[in-house]
């Protein structure tokens, strides 16, 4: 077993060269790579130019914190609208869907033109989702949207009928044997049984949509992305890198929030709650922050 294994990675490896070396042609092209590189970055993208968090000076700010009219503030919070309602879009395009194209659930004569469905919205980054959607709609929030939202029936229906698949086939059996159809297994008991997990691809969804908003406003899609592609027109990469480093420190606090909430869903009493420092902090650090309580036994199980 060990001797395959080492093959198999042995193989992997070789043709991971293999095609490198194939792609990258001349590796001359690498040598003053680095430095340029370290010039760039001295001079054009450090220090953060911060002046993206000051309130813009047309139209006049009238608000009673004048931060909530900065650029950052605005394309930030426009970017968490679009992946918000996309992602709810989405989920509700992509359950339905996702029940279609699980061979468990469904027929293979359903499932399969549901997978083929599927693969079609997630083959397009959303993007060039984007693009399409802008010739329809013009320039515009609406444009990311519908963009967002096609990417996300896509990706999260694949990741939802994979999660519906890895069902245990217990429940599902005696949902048969008492005679429920189909659309009353999935409803009653495949959802509910895997709720957690589909819970967790929703909220990784969200997280990825706001990540995501940065591209798909490059091309005019509304959100933070726009005043990223204006800034890089203009070649103020100072102020591209502190836009970048808003958008990281907002990903950080919603994922916080999303290992919060499935932390809370989770119906084992057993199981530790994940902790911030377990996330950023090595295992050994973390366990001394925060040690495992030893399991209380009952004094009759004591003997």
């Amino acid at each position: 077993m060990n001797r395959r294994f080492f093959i198999f990675c042995g193989i992997i490896a070789s043709l991971t060269v293999y095609f490198f070396l194939d792609l990258v042609g001349d590796l001359g092209r690498l040598s003053g790579g680095w430095s340029n590189l370290v010039i760039f970055f001295n001079e054009s993208l450090w220090p953060p130019e911060w002046s993206v968090l000051e309130a813009q000076s047309y139209p006049v700010c009238e608000a009673r914190f004048e931060f909530t009219c900065s650029v950052a503030w605005l394309g930030m919070v426009e970017t968490i609208k679009i992946a918000f309602v996309a992602t709810i879009i989405g989920f509700i395009f992509a359950l339905p869907l996702s029940v279609l194209a699980a061979s468990n659930l469904s027929p293979i004569s359903i499932a399969l033109p549901a997978r083929i469905l599927l693969a079609g919205m997630r083959s397009l980054p959303s993007i060039i989702w984007a693009v399409l959607f802008m010739i329809v709609f013009d320039v515009g929030t609406l444009a990311g949207i519908c963009a967002m939202s096609f990417y996300t029936v896509g990706y999260l229906g694949k990741l939802q009928f994979e999660s519906l698949e890895g069902l245990k086939n217990a429940p599902l059996e005696s949902a048969k044997a008492m005679g429920m159809t189909r659309f009353e297994t999935a409803w009653l008991v495949a959802i509910p049984e895997s709720a957690n997990h589909l819970l967790s691809h929703l909220l990784f969804m969200f997280e990825y949509n706001v990540r995501h908003g940065t591209v798909i406003g490059l091309v005019g899609a509304g959100g933070i992305g726009l005043y990223i592609n204006t800034y890089l027109k203009l070649a103020q990469y100072d102020k591209v890198v502190a836009l970048l480093i808003i958008v990281f420190l907002v990903v950080v606090v919603i994922d916080f929030i999303s290992m919060v909430l499935r932390s809370a869903v989770n119906e084992e009493s057993d199981v530790e709650r994940p902790s911030w420092s377990s996330i950023f902090l090595p295992g050994a650090i973390s366990s001394a922050l925060h040690p495992t309580p030893m399991k209380q036994v009952p004094d009759g199980e004591a003997e």
